[in-house]
């Protein structure tokens, strides 16, 4: 049975995309968070949302911003603030997050505790298919 062109095409395309958006984080260099990170909080700002439709809203292709945890810590806070519904996801050593808002939060996703040294991807999403401007904020400050 002969394969069809499309299945011999769409593995290719996926695979070159892969090594597209890898090539893309390579091009960000890592924002290196330590024991002694200064100042706290620490603010970062972007565009949230993005076409790549998940469970975790609409989220760019690429992330919004990579950091390298250089030694595990025993707290970090991870804050976002938009105007739009917001949404953060956190690909790292221990897994895959998806924080959405929710009431304790005053409707900001955060992401809070210990955090294991290495890099992390992040990637503020928008429940909307719009886009807003956001605020991230990193702090070992407990609140």
């Amino acid at each position: 049975m002969k394969t069809p062109r499309l299945f011999q095409v769409v593995p290719a395309a996926l695979a070159m995309s892969l090594i597209l958006a890898e090539a893309n984080w390579a091009q960000t260099p890592p924002l290196k968070i330590n024991p002694n990170f200064q100042p706290d909080p620490l603010i970062l700002n972007g565009q949230s949302g993005g076409t790549v439709k998940s469970n975790c809203g609409n989220l760019a292709n690429v992330p919004n911003q990579v950091i390298e945890v250089t030694e595990s810590l025993p707290y970090l806070r991870l804050t976002v603030e938009s105007k739009g519904q917001p949404t953060l996801l956190i690909d790292g050593p221990g897994g895959r997050f998806c924080v959405m808002a929710d009431n304790y939060s005053k409707s900001n996703p955060e992401l809070s505790g210990y955090w294991q040294a290495g890099k992390y991807l992040l990637f503020v999403g928008e429940l909307s298919p719009q886009q807003h401007s956001y605020t991230l904020s990193i702090s070992k400050q407990k609140q």
